[in-house]
């Protein structure tokens, strides 16, 4: 009689290694961040207050004014510019709201802000609470991002690139503005995939609010674009930021009087900015921007200042300095308070909307 074979031996190490990261994975993504409801509480009383005070605050509370003055002026089109992760630390609701109520006209924003935050939480994922002292490679060894206290999964960000990826699957090959491919974007989660609704890109497609990502690519977009045409190498999209500029210089061509509200700085505040500088040579005399508010944290003395003063922008005839106000503040403590007394101000009720999307022919 043969004798009974030998049960193999199983390892019982990586079963409970992956348990464990799994686990501290989900204590790390436990808390998500839940975004400010400028709706919810009237910054009236303190936006009025901060402007018998110093500092940011009287700053802040000048800013207020301006942009009341933007939403009030019948004749000025509003652009809102997107830089840096106020949208993934809890400010997202708030610029959909500004576009909801038709504060804003059209938008101009880092692909971040546009794929990583508001397409990536529109497709059902979030962010989440975490904190900026940790050991960045625990955090790799469980696929976790961090926005200094933010976290994301990467796991779930590297779907949202395959949606990408999937979007322009879909298009005709061609060269397209980032506009026309946001569009895309808005209509993929209006007709069928949106698993939260009125993001703001959803939000601005129904509203015909055109957002252009001059530098689209450095996000999250450019992974899915990338696999995009590996997998169609003779018939794939590709994005022409030149037509970002030329849309977006018809937009200030058509718009006449224009106000800016920036968070931030960058590409999306030089390229909204340069548009009166491409009328002109392109022989369309466009007024500079008449109202403009920046927010930042950004330091002059290295002559960038994230593009640049408004004062110093006036130079290059890009911004008319008598309605202007820097705000030398961290963005996501003084926005929700200046559109939230935009908001209840209630100026937005009497404003008609531009539509500017309707302006070109996808």
């Amino acid at each position: 009689m043969a004798a009974p074979k030998a049960k193999k031996k199983t390892s019982s190490k990586k079963a409970p290694a992956a348990k464990a990261k799994s686990n501290q994975k989900a204590r790390l993504l436990s808390t998500p961040v839940e975004h400010i409801d400028i709706t919810s509480f009237d910054a009236r009383p303190i936006i009025d207050s901060m402007g018998k005070m110093s500092f940011t605050s009287r700053d802040t509370s000048r800013a207020a004014g301006i942009f009341n003055m933007m939403i009030n002026d019948s004749k000025c089109s509003n652009i809102l510019t997107l830089a840096g992760s106020t949208s993934a630390g809890g400010c997202m609701q708030v610029y959909v709201e500004m576009v909801r109520c038709g504060m804003i006209d059209a938008i101009v924003s880092t692909g971040a802000s546009i794929v990583d935050m508001d397409f990536f939480e529109a497709l059902g994922f979030k962010h989440y609470q975490g904190s900026q002292f940790v050991d960045d490679r625990d955090l790799r060894a469980n696929y976790v991002d961090r926005i200094y206290d933010t976290y994301i999964d990467e796991e779930e960000l590297q779907h949202c690139d395959k949606i990408i990826g999937e979007v322009a699957d879909g298009m005709k090959p061609a060269a397209y503005s980032s506009r026309s491919f946001i569009k895309e974007m808005g209509r993929y989660l209006k007709t069928r995939k949106g698993r939260k609704k009125e993001s703001l890109v959803e939000t601005c497609y129904d509203m015909d609010v055109p957002i252009f990502c001059p530098a689209f690519t450095d996000s999250s977009a450019g992974f899915g674009l990338v696999v995009h045409q590996v997998r169609n190498p003779k018939n794939h999209i590709t994005i022409d930021s030149i037509a970002d500029f030329r849309e977006l210089t018809d937009i200030k061509i058509k718009a006449g009087t224009t106000g800016l509200m920036m968070i931030g700085g960058g590409v999306p505040k030089n390229f909204v900015q340069d548009t009166v500088v491409c009328a002109e040579i392109l022989g369309v005399e466009a007024e500079m921007h008449k109202y403009a508010v920046q927010i930042t944290v950004a330091d002059v003395r290295d002559g960038a200042c994230s593009s640049s003063t408004l004062k110093e922008a006036n130079s290059w005839g890009k911004v008319d300095t008598t309605f202007e106000q820097m705000v030398f503040a961290e963005a996501t403590t003084v926005i929700p308070l200046i559109a939230s007394d935009a908001y209840h101000r209630g100026g937005w009720k009497k404003r008609k909307a531009r539509k500017f999307s309707k302006l070109f022919k996808d």
